[in-house]
């Protein structure tokens, strides 16, 4: 065997060797072996490290960065008002529009045609009943009363003088009873034309306020032209129409109040007098009338009036102004507030959250709430526009709407 064979020989048997060394975990030469387990520790550390990052970040990290945006770009907190749900006692009422009628009202006119001779009143006087208002010219009609008063008079002893003589059976009795006639007829004559007399004097049949007269002394007036109009103002009379389906809540004596806009801030009250027992069948509403005390003449006849009739016992309601409640197809909501709940904002701001509510009847700037709502819940009564379910809001009261349930019109 020659040199070379034995040096190959040596060459393969020692790379099978290293190759059954690696296999079985050795240790290259020249590497120590507590040095590679230390390398393995750092890259098994480094390794955990890294995933302990990536799951701190997704898991804390990354939700305070969402919340943080999200904070950043909520919806800005809105400025509102708001006011508390409340029972209150409510008069259920029945409205309408009505007009004031005068108990007694009349224009005054003149039988018979005649020249004014005088005015014994001045335009809007009160007046007593009975007392003069007119004087016609009747000279001529008083001295042919006064012939015949004479004539009458002539009658009377003609028929005492034949009386006389028919005692004595000077005359027959058809003359006395010629007589008896004739002077009953000249009577007939006189009271007639008395009449015609006092027919050129005009009175007040009642006592009143009278109107505005365009008529002046020396003016011929023909049978049946208007001198002045007298109206009896307290009390007077409100006419006014309801639907049919409320004339079972509707009965005599009931209160009824009655505002003018002549007078905003005054109401008037009365009680309902006269139900006409017929409905009109071409709006199929029915006539109420209603007596009104005036006494300070505020209400005259042809105003139009507002008028609210108590029907029924008082009744508890919830009620709400009539501002809180928005109306959309599904039906009525409001927006109730909620305390915060995010303790982190600063500051931290109430929400609102939107609400079906059931509405009841309406009594001016205010409306019930049959359910939906809670005695105490706080709602917003302006501003709704701006809302959606957790809107922040900012509430401010300095200026919040009516809430009367008797409101009159405002005047500057």
């Amino acid at each position: 065997m020659s040199v070379e064979s034995v040096e190959e020989g040596l060459g393969e048997n020692e790379t099978e060797a290293r190759t059954a060394r690696l296999k079985r975990g050795s240790v290259p030469p020249g590497v120590p072996r507590r040095l590679l387990w230390q390398r393995l520790i750092v890259v098994v550390l480094a390794a955990g490290a890294l995933l302990g990052l990536l799951v701190g970040l997704n898991s804390f990290y990354k939700p305070y960065i969402i919340h943080k945006m999200l904070t950043q770009n909520a919806a800005p907190a809105q400025t509102v008002t708001a006011a508390p749900a409340a029972y209150s006692e409510w008069q259920p009422a029945l409205d309408a529009v009505g007009s004031v009628r005068a108990v007694r009202g009349v224009d005054i006119t003149t039988e018979v045609a005649g020249l004014v001779r005088s005015l014994r009143f001045r335009s809007g006087e009160e007046v007593r009943a009975g007392q003069l208002l007119v004087e016609l010219n009747a000279d001529s009609d008083r001295a042919q009363l006064n012939a015949l008063e004479a004539a009458a008079d002539l009658a009377a002893v003609t028929y005492a003088r034949d009386r006389a003589q028919y005692a004595v059976q000077a005359i027959a009795k058809s003359q006395i009873d010629a007589d008896e006639a004739d002077l009953k007829a000249k009577r007939a004559q006189v009271a007639a034309q008395a009449a015609i007399v006092a027919k050129k004097v005009l009175r007040a049949p009642f006592a009143g306020r009278l109107g505005i007269t365009t008529v002046n002394p020396g003016q011929y007036l023909n049978p049946g032209d208007k001198v002045v109009t007298l109206q009896t103002l307290d009390p007077i009379y409100v006419d006014f129409r309801l639907p049919q389906g409320e004339l079972a809540q509707v009965a005599e004596g009931e209160t009824v109040h009655v505002t003018s806009d002549s007078y905003p801030n005054e109401r008037f009250t009365g009680k309902v007098t006269a139900i006409d027992p017929r409905v009109d069948s071409a709006s199929r509403n029915f006539q109420v009338e209603a007596l009104v005390e005036n006494p300070a003449r505020h209400l005259v006849p042809g105003m139009f009036a507002r008028v609210s009739v108590a029907s029924g016992g008082t009744q508890r309601y919830l009620t709400l102004p009539q501002t809180a409640i928005t109306y959309n197809s599904y039906g009525a909501t409001i927006f109730r507030v909620k305390k915060p709940t995010d303790a982190a904002a600063k500051p931290p701001r109430p929400t609102v959250e939107q609400r079906f509510v059931t509405l009841g009847p309406k009594r001016g700037d205010q409306v019930a709430v049959l359910s939906g709502l809670d005695p105490g819940d706080l709602v917003v009564t302006s501003g709704q526009m701006k809302l959606k379910n957790g809107t922040p809001i900012i509430i401010n009261n300095s200026v919040v709407p009516a809430d009367d349930a008797h409101p009159a019109p405002q005047e500057d």
